[in-house]
């Protein structure tokens, strides 16, 4: 091989290196990035505008929550909340925040909540709290901060249960889990 192709090559290899490092950077400092789902779905919801909900207190003024839609949901102090069931953990501290919200789904199966700050997830069926399928978290990411997942059945009233938030203000999804690959 001449020497100039040779120099055109190593020159190209090099150049092609350069560029896919100057790309990692961008990539290792976003937090959101570490999930081990695909949040691809839950991201671009997080990345559009809110609609603006007041969460209830009890579930007669729980406002009804569906999929694919983002929500800035306004909570309540928490001692004012009267919640469906008994949250699955106890929240410590003083100032804490919490809400209820129907959820209408238009199909049994399994959903994801995602949210963008840290506190309690609890969704009721018939006066029993559903056991969560799986869930993660990212720390450092607020797009979402946290999912968790559930096996729903569209045909009985749900509540979500949101508990021991330290802020008043909490932007939540609900979506459809994809079907689990084997």
């Amino acid at each position: 091989m001449p020497m100039p192709a040779i120099r055109n090559n190593a020159f190209s290899m090099i150049l092609a290196l350069a560029i896919g490092n100057l790309a990692l950077p961008a990539q290792a400092g976003d937090a959101c990035m570490d999930f081990k789902w695909d949040v691809s779905r839950e991201r671009g919801l997080f990345a559009g505008t809110a609609t603006a909900v007041t969460a209830g207190t009890g579930t007669k003024s729980a406002p009804v929550i569906v999929p694919d839609r983002l929500y800035a949901l306004r909570l309540a102090a928490q001692e004012h909340v009267k919640f469906a069931a008994a949250p699955a953990k106890k929240s410590a501290g003083t100032a804490l925040y919490a809400g209820l919200a129907t959820l209408k789904l238009p199909a049994q199966g399994s959903y994801r909540i995602a949210v963008d700050l840290p506190f309690w997830i609890d969704v009721v069926s018939n006066g029993t709290l559903v056991s969560a399928e799986d869930f993660q978290g990212q720390h450092e990411c607020s797009a979402p901060h946290k999912i968790v997942v559930f096996a729903l059945s569209a045909a009985q009233p749900l509540v979500l249960q949101l508990s021991g938030a330290a802020q008043d203000s909490v932007r939540l999804t609900v979506t459809a889990a994809p079907a689990r690959k084997l």
